[in-house]
C-alpha cells in the first residue's frame, strides 16, 4: 500500500501517464523510446505499490479502472506543476488557472445552468471552467472517484445511491408550460382544461420535471398526446421551437426561454416546483468555484422562489 512506502516513483508515474494518454502499450513505449515490456513492468511495480489495478485490457487498448482515473488526473496536476517549477526559474512565472469540473444532468436546464455558473467566470481571469454532459448516475460515479468536482441536478442523492455525497440546494423554481405564439393562443383559453388531447413534449421517464407534470396532469384529469419524450432538455426546447408541442421549463427562465427559442408562456403548472441541488462529496462546501456557485443561487433564492408575481 501506499502508506508503507517511502516514495512514489515519477518515472513509473510517468509511464503510467503516458500510457494512458496514447491508450496502446506499444505506441507509449515508442514515445518514451522504450520497450513495451519495460513499460509494462515499470506500471506493474506502480500498480503493486498502490495497491490498485490502474488499467483492464479492452482488445488491444489498455482502459483506466476507477483507480487509475484518480491517479490520472493527480498526475495531470503533479506534471503541471513540474512544469511551473521550470517557468518559475526561467522568470516566465505560469500562473496555474483555478480548474473546476462541473457535472451537468442532460435534463437540467442548460439556460439555468449557466446562470449558476456565471458567478464561476466571474472570480478571476485564471479560472477554468470545464462542463461534462451526461445522466446523474455516470455523473455521481465521476464524482464519487474525484473526476468531478460538483454535479448540477433537480434530482438529490438518495439512500438507494451508492455513492457518498451531499445535496446542496440551490434553489428552487415555479414550472410554466410554453409553445409557439399559434399553440400559446390556443391553449391559453380555458386552461388548464384546453390542453385536453395537446400535444406535449415532456422530459424522460424517472426525471424530476417528469413527475411533478405527471401529478399535475392526474390532478387535472388532463390526457395530453404525447408527442415525443426526451433526456437532453436543450434538445425538447428544439423540438417546442418547431411549434411541435407544449413543453414545461423553470420559470426563473422564463424570459430567456421564450426570447431564444421564440415560443411563449402559456400558463402555471400550479402546486409543482422544481428544485436544483449542487451535489459534491463534501458536506460542507471547499472548492471556491463551487463555494461560489452555492453563494450567488443562495442570494438569488428569493428570485428562485417568486417568479411570476
Amino acid at each position: 500500500m501506499i502508506g508503507e512506502m517511502d516514495w512514489l516513483n515519477y518515472h513509473h508515474l510517468q509511464y503510467f501517464w503516458t500510457v494512458a494518454k496514447q491508450g496502446v502499450l506499444t505506441k507509449a513505449a515508442d514515445n518514451l523510446r522504450l520497450s513495451p515490456s519495460t513499460v509494462s513492468t515499470q506500471i506493474g511495480q506502480l500498480e503493486e505499490a498502490l495497491g490498485h489495478k490502474l488499467f483492464e485490457r479492452q482488445g488491444r487498448k489498455l482502459v483506466l479502472t476507477d483507480a487509475g482515473h484518480v491517479v490520472y488526473r493527480y498526475a495531470e496536476e503533479i506534471f503541471l506543476l513540474g512544469r511551473e517549477i521550470f517557468d518559475s526559474l526561467r522568470d516566465q512565472p505560469a500562473k496555474r488557472p483555478l480548474k473546476v469540473h462541473v457535472g451537468i444532468a442532460e435534463v437540467f436546464p442548460k439556460l439555468l445552468a449557466k446562470k449558476f455558473l456565471m458567478p464561476v467566470m466571474r472570480l478571476s481571469d485564471d479560472v477554468q471552467l470545464i462542463c461534462h454532459e451526461n445522466r446523474s448516475d455516470r455523473l455521481l460515479a465521476e464524482l464519487s472517484i474525484h473526476n468531478l468536482d460538483v454535479v448540477l441536478t433537480d434530482t438529490p442523492v438518495g439512500s438507494s445511491v451508492k455513492v457518498r455525497a451531499y445535496n446542496h440546494l440551490l434553489g428552487e423554481s415555479d414550472i410554466l408550460l410554453f409553445a409557439v405564439d399559434s399553440l400559446a393562443r390556443k391553449y391559453r383559453r380555458n386552461f388548464p382544461a384546453s390542453l385536453q388531447a395537446a400535444p406535449f413534449l415532456l422530459p424522460a421517464e424517472g426525471t424530476a420535471l417528469r413527475g411533478l407534470l405527471t401529478t399535475w396532469i392526474d390532478v387535472h384529469e388532463i390526457r395530453p398526446r404525447i408527442v415525443g419524450e426526451f433526456e437532453d432538455s436543450a434538445l425538447l426546447k428544439v423540438f417546442g421551437q418547431q411549434g411541435l408541442g407544449v413543453f414545461a421549463a423553470p420559470a426563473i427562465i422564463r424570459k430567456e426561454i421564450e426570447m431564444q427559442y421564440g415560443v411563449r408562456e402559456i400558463g402555471l403548472v400550479e402546486g409543482q416546483k422544481e428544485r436544483f441541488y449542487a451535489i459534491s462529496v463534501e458536506k460542507k462546501l471547499k472548492h471556491p468555484a463551487v463555494v461560489a456557485i452555492a453563494e450567488a443561487a443562495k442570494n438569488k433564492s428569493a428570485a428562485l422562489e417568486d417568479t411570476i408575481r
